[in-house]
């Protein structure tokens, strides 16, 4: 799922902080994950790897992160006080720190939410630099995409039919699917589509009354100037 680069990739997102490896690309693996969480997070349980380990606080690591879980953009000026904040609204969070991991990309993020309604999810990111990151895993299984388009992603029984059935349902609303990753373990599969569009409520609600889905989330794809992804 590899893209061009764009201009912004080179020259760095607007955004808070010092640097766009450690700030920037935090905040959006924090955002990222409480899209796939689809709830108000309570607690955030936060592993951070290697070069993020080492410099979190200088750096402003951990403010952008917990910023990107409360809904804030890379340039949004409320990720300074994203601590306070967070408190005020009941979020709980504890960072840990793994500072010699080599399986991982020097800027690796582990994102585990619990939302209010008792759902959780678990993500690992990797920030690249100038704002970018990829998604590398979640719920346990391997993915890889970037959040620079509309993505579904979907974790369902491992049974036949279900690839067909579901690019079916998007395509019967006129979506083009440019990418698909898809992994297994014993029993379930994940699927992550990058779509041209996004889809409406209706394919989601169609997906999901699948009896064999079990997880379906829409990522909407970060833009550059959004001061914020949610007010």
């Amino acid at each position: 799922m590899s893209q061009q680069p764009s201009i912004f990739d080179i020259l760095g997102p607007i955004m808070i902080g010092p640097s766009s490896s450690h700030t920037a690309g935090a905040s959006r693996i924090g955002y990222i994950a409480r899209q796939l969480l689809h709830d108000e997070p309570k607690k955030a349980v936060i592993t951070l790897y290697n070069s993020f380990a080492k410099t979190h606080k200088g750096h402003g690591t951990d403010k952008a992160i917990i910023g990107g879980i409360l809904g804030f953009g890379p340039d949004d000026e409320r990720i300074r006080e994203s601590h306070e904040l967070a408190k005020k609204q009941g979020l709980e969070w504890e960072f840990q720190f793994r500072g010699d991991a080599t399986k991982f990309h020097s800027n690796t993020a582990r994102v585990k939410l619990f939302g209010k309604k008792g759902g959780a999810v678990e993500v690992v990111g990797a920030s690249l630099g100038g704002g970018r990151i990829r998604i590398q895993e979640i719920e346990g299984f391997p993915v890889d995409f970037t959040a620079q388009a509309h993505t579904l992603v979907i974790i369902a029984d491992d049974i036949p039919g279900s690839i067909k059935n579901i690019s079916g349902a998007i395509a019967e609303h006129g979506v083009n699917i440019a990418n698909m990753f898809v992994s297994r373990n014993e029993t379930k599969a994940n699927m992550v589509i990058e779509l041209d569009q996004a889809v409406n409520a209706e394919t989601l609600q169609k997906i999901e009354s699948l009896s064999w889905v079990r997880f379906v989330r829409h990522v909407e794809p970060m833009t550059e100037h959004s001061s914020r992804y949610e007010k």
